[in-house]
């Protein structure tokens, strides 16, 4: 199994790259994160294929 002290230099540079990116990908979603609807109806989100499902039946915006 290879460590992280086995790996070249460039491969260490791209995990960190990586890593960074991810942390800042994560502060950004958390930033951004809509509440919790109240009230709201269960299951998936009805628009979630960008039209309005309810029960089977899909409308079209």
């Amino acid at each position: 199994m290879t460590t992280r002290k086995d790996l070249p230099e460039a491969a260490k540079r791209a995990l960190a790259e990586a890593e960074e990116r991810r942390k800042k990908a994560d502060a950004e979603a958390a930033k951004n994160k809509m509440p919790k609807e109240l009230g709201g109806r269960d299951g998936a989100e009805p628009t979630r294929y960008g039209d309005w499902e309810l029960k089977g039946i899909i409308s079209d915006f």
